[in-house]
């Protein structure tokens, strides 16, 4: 068989054509159960192809939704739709789904082969083939010449890529990924990524990717929807999530970033003027909405957007003055925790181009943070 990919790097904003319909719908998904509501009116539209995200803590809901997804939990209300069919009342062995666990669920006593045909055999398929496409998604996976050994023979990388080729071989529609990388140390994890994405786009299948890491979650969605309390608060590209949240709890959740609370003072086109007590100069920022003068709103820099310098900025505004307190040392970056004249606590990182010793900014050192106006962000929800 020829696997001719359905989305390529080059195109992946597909939910942006309105020509295309989406692959996967999710309308008005509620699930309760024990005066407990997990999913509340969940609607999502995921297009073919997509690598799609579901990010969010522990206990946010992300994991019943999947679990919605491929049968394994009944919605109280709302429906699944998996290119253009309900499949909402069928069953799980029924529905066109693959998931593929973070425990990988392998037998552990059968062979990677045994593995990954166990499923095909249950479809029906002749000997030859179930060889066929066992081989074609060992090579996928790259595991040729793993066939023969047990789960209990393999690394913890080579179990993840065993537990993949059994949910490819099934060739389903739709491919479910509930946390498959937690498992994996943060190398093989940061290597085992790309992997995925590679494979997923030589395949072309769509997939959604339950995760909380969200390092993970950026670095392998084409969208991420951000969900808290069994509620979506955003749905984007990484890039949108991470430089225009839209409201404090996605600022806060994605990276790390400096909150300032102040009232808008002046408001422009192209601007808002906005006075902090916690700062000790007013804060430009080249923000385009529309927020009415008096309003009580939040400004938001993330660390690495924000500079240090010995010397008072030549800026009149996006500046103040604060105390090296701590410093973490963490290889490629620093983080700087400094304690402004307000007493608030901010951070900034910076990559460490020069060795530690010999850094221009050392513990308790009066220094100066400032940023750019475009580099902030007004928040007032």
């Amino acid at each position: 068989m020829t696997i001719v990919p359905q989305q390529t790097k080059k195109n992946t904003e597909l939910w942006q054509n309105p020509n295309i319909k989406p692959f996967i719908q999710i309308e008005g998904i509620t699930k309760s159960y024990n005066g407990a509501v997990p999913l509340r009116d969940i609607s999502l539209s995921i297009y073919k192809g997509e690598l799609f995200s579901l990010l969010g803590r522990s206990g946010c809901g992300k994991s019943t939704l999947l679990r919605v997804l491929a049968g394994l939990e009944k919605p109280t209300s709302g429906r699944v739709l998996v290119d253009g069919i309900d499949v909402t009342s069928w069953p799980t062995y029924k529905r066109p789904i693959n998931m593929m666990f973070q425990s990988y669920a392998l037998f552990p006593h059968m062979t990677v082969y045994q593995n990954i045909a166990f499923g095909i055999k249950q479809d029906g398929l002749n000997k030859t083939e179930i060889d066929d496409r066992v081989r074609e998604v060992l090579g996928l996976v790259q595991l040729t010449g793993y066939e023969d050994r047990k789960p209990h023979q393999l690394s913890g990388g080579q179990k993840q890529r065993a537990a993949l080729a059994r949910s490819l071989a099934k060739r389903p529609k739709l491919l479910l990924l509930d946390e498959p990388l937690a498992a994996l140390d943060k190398r093989l994890r940061e290597q085992t990524q790309f992997e995925l994405v590679n494979i997923q786009e030589k395949v072309g299948i769509t997939s959604i990717l339950v995760t909380h890491d969200q390092e993970e979650a950026m670095t392998m969605s084409t969208r991420i929807a951000i969900i808290d309390e069994g509620k979506i608060r955003q749905v984007g590209v990484p890039h949108d999530i991470y430089e225009f949240p839209n409201s404090r709890y996605v600022a806060e959740f994605i990276g790390s970033i400096n909150l300032f609370e102040g009232v808008v003072v002046e408001q422009e086109l192209d601007h808002v003027l906005i006075e902090s007590s916690e700062i000790d100069c007013p804060c430009y920022s080249a923000h385009t909405g529309v927020i009415p003068i008096g309003s009580n709103v939040t400004l938001a820099i993330r660390s690495e957007k924000v500079m240090i310098s010995k010397q008072m900025p030549a800026q009149s505004q996006n500046w103040a003055q604060g105390l090296v307190k701590e410093i973490a040392y963490l290889g490629d970056v620093s983080i700087y925790y400094i304690r402004l004249n307000s007493g608030k606590v901010i951070t900034a990182t910076l990559p460490n181009l020069l060795r530690l010793s010999d850094k221009d900014f050392q513990w308790e050192d009066t220094v100066y943070v400032f940023w750019r106006s475009e580099n902030s962000l007004v928040l007032n929800s």
